[in-house]
């Protein structure tokens, strides 16, 4: 699919400012959307939706269909009187730039049992809200159930893995999961009840979107998490031993980054029985992320054509094999099952890409991705040089595994003359024309005025914060996913200069 000429800016929800110690959907976001409107945006780009791990990364999510519930607001909650003001007043924090997942996930699941005290008391006699419960929770079907049950079994083993509840519940024996549905029928109706808060606010906001005609990038990780609801209910669908403990991870080889590859970790599926099936989960998966989102990133795009399988015993990712994935009969099978004739897809094809992954990408005329982080090693034809691009791309200053664009300068500024950083260094500031001293806005020009399709900006680049509003760094275990925007940071002057540089290089656009 291609896209008109246009641009958007990269932020996850999470980082919006707001009153309860982490980004949510309420009228934060809704400001976020005029901002962008006013700043002559088309597309605002977030990171996965779901559930994310225990250090808030969204990429390891414990499912891939669920909602993550922190980022329900508890503003819109007391909107629909579904929460009194003072339970608001009772949780709400100071501001804080940094989001403590932890804290702020206890804090949102705090008001949400009372929201569900008062929805269960509510929906006896009110007609409007029971119906609009229904429809959602109807929408919600194939995945809903098998999820509420996980989650309700999850807060009942105190957040343990699966694996360690009774062998009953984690091989789904029939009459240990029929024993658990009836003990655990408040708590399942209670996740239920939280999913359907989430459904409902997102579609709200993305219809506040819709209309101010911002469209909404969303991410589609191509693995899922051992534990996980979907591993757990669907488990014939990974490659898992008769015990179901993952034969295989996934992980990338060794190279310039790492003589040890890096391991993830991530169950590989048994594509012959996802086959067998004719892909209907992964027909579902997109189905269901397409009502979110109008447009969808698919992650570690070469995954498809071939991933790196490490054997599950494995401490480090290099002595694994790159087995074939199931390429265009996927693909084929989601154009049908979605009755699409071409899917909104932005591929991420970065890293360690081998003819055939573009092939694939081509014949399926998805969008790839340029980073402009990337372009500056010398190589006077690197693919991420502006000049290289064609057409059918995203564009990007950066993205959130990559420092910010001050950041990533700073770095290369602080090292000594002959050293490949201050040659990139160099390099940059000759290719840009520029001294450097607004080094942020310089990389963004360079992408909105390139051929590219799609330009994306992080908020960060947007501000020309440093290193210290980095999202994300790939192999580091703590401070990743925190960052948080400040209030008020998104003036009028910021939005006017960003309308500007849209404006200049012929990307105002409406759909």
């Amino acid at each position: 699919m291609r896209f008109d000429r246009s641009s958007g800016i990269l932020l996850h929800p999470t980082s919006l400012p707001g009153r309860f110690g982490i980004g949510d959907l309420g009228p934060e976001a809704h400001r976020f959307i005029d901002f962008l409107a006013g700043a002559g945006q088309s597309f605002w780009q977030v990171m996965p939706l779901g559930p994310p791990d225990q250090g808030g990364s969204p990429y390891a999510s414990t499912s891939a269909f669920a909602g993550n519930v922190s980022l329900i607001s508890p503003e819109r909650l007391l909107e629909h009187r579904l929460l009194a003001e003072s339970s608001l007043h009772e949780t709400a924090e100071p501001a804080s730039d940094r989001v403590d997942h932890a804290k702020a996930a206890a804090h949102k699941r705090r008001l949400l049992e009372q929201a569900f005290q008062t929805f269960k008391r509510r929906i006896r006699g009110d007609g409007d809200l029971r119906r609009d419960y229904e429809d959602i929770v109807e929408s919600l079907s194939s995945w809903l159930d098998d999820y509420a049950l996980y989650a309700a079994l999850k807060d009942a083993h105190g957040s343990a893995d699966w694996r360690a509840w009774s062998p009953g519940l984690a091989l789904r024996q029939p009459e240990a999961v029929a024993a658990a549905r009836r003990d655990l029928a408040d708590r399942i109706e209670e996740q239920r009840f939280f999913q359907y808060v989430f459904a409902r606010q997102w579609l709200d906001l993305k219809r506040h979107a819709n209309r101010a005609g911002i469209r909404i990038i969303g991410d589609l990780p191509i693995f899922v998490a051992f534990d996980s609801a979907d591993v757990w209910a669907r488990p014939h669908l990974w490659q898992l031993d008769a015990a179901r403990r993952p034969l295989v991870i996934a992980g990338v080889p060794p190279d310039a980054f790492s003589a040890t590859g890096q391991l993830w970790g991530n169950p590989l599926y048994a594509w012959a029985r996802n086959r067998d099936e004719g892909f209907a989960w992964w027909i579902e998966r997109m189905r269901e992320a397409l009502k979110l989102v109008d447009v969808l990133r698919l992650d570690h795009f070469r995954g498809f054509v071939a991933c790196w399988e490490v054997p599950a015993e494995a401490t480090t990712a290099e002595h694994g094999r790159w087995v074939q994935g199931p390429g265009r009969e996927l693909f084929g099978a989601l154009e049908k099952g979605l009755e699409a004739g071409e899917l909104p897809v932005i591929a991420e094809d970065l890293g360690m890409i081998t003819p055939d992954v573009h092939h694939l990408r081509d014949a399926l005329g998805f969008t790839g991705m340029r980073v402009l982080q990337f372009a500056f090693s010398g190589d006077p034809h690197d693919m991420h040089l502006p000049h290289e691009y064609p057409r059918n791309v995203a564009a990007y200053t950066g993205t959130h595994d990559n420092d910010t664009v001050v950041g990533w300068f700073e770095q290369r500024s602080s090292e000594g003359a002959g050293t490949q950083d201050s040659r990139d260094r160099e390099h940059c500031l000759r290719y840009l024309g520029t001294d450097g001293s607004e080094i942020n806005w310089d990389f963004i020009r360079c992408v909105h005025m390139s051929v590219a399709d799609l330009a994306i900006t992080p908020i960060q680049d947007v501000l020309g914060l440093d290193s210290r509003a980095r999202m994300n760094t790939p192999g580091q275990g703590d401070g990743n996913w925190a960052w948080r925007l400040e209030p008020g940071a998104l003036t009028d002057q910021v939005g006017n200069r960003l309308r500007d540089m849209t404006a200049t290089y012929a990307r105002l656009t409406r759909w």
